[in-house]
Formats: structure tokens, sequence, C-alpha cells
């Protein structure tokens, strides 16, 4: 799964075997549009796995992204209300 996020909104790209398979996005309104670059890809990842659950759920797969701060998501201290919701 490929993630990207901006400052008006968020996709995702479902791949196999290096070939896409699905694309996804979704505008951002202004609550959203406020959020950290961090939240926003955070906020991409959470959507693509609920949109593609049934492709993803029981098998592991690689999420992409340029934010590299999400790789330590799951060994820092949940801090605002947006990742809590999301990692809950």
């Amino acid at each position: 799964v490929e993630i990207d996020a901006s400052n008006i909104g968020i996709g995702a790209v479902l791949m196999q075997d290096s070939h896409p398979i699905c694309y996804i996005s979704r505008a951002l309104g202004p609550r959203h549009q406020a959020l950290s670059v961090y939240e926003k890809e955070l906020m991409a990842v959470v959507h693509a796995v609920q949109t593609w659950n049934a492709y993803l759920a029981h098998r592991p797969f690689v999420i992409k992204t340029d934010q590299k701060s999400l790789k330590f998501l799951m060994e820092q201290k949940v801090t605002t209300p947006f990742q809590h919701m999301w990692l809950s």
C-alpha cells in the first residue's frame, strides 16, 4: 500500500507485485487541512487499511510513505486526539 497526503487531500494505491490494483483518494475539509503532515499521512494509512480491509486482513502487507517519522508510530506515546482515535 503506497500512501501520500497533501494540504488538500489524501490518497493511496493498492499494489501487488509492483503493479497498481486499486486507487483511492479523499479531499480534506478545513478541519483536517489544519492537521500536521504527519497526521495527514497517518489519516491516509488508516483510510487505506479500512477501505481495503478485505484484501489486507490476515496477510502481511507493507505500507510505503514518504513520511519517515511514521516508521516509529507504534513506539511513540500517542499525543493528539486524532492519533489516539486512529490507533485505538
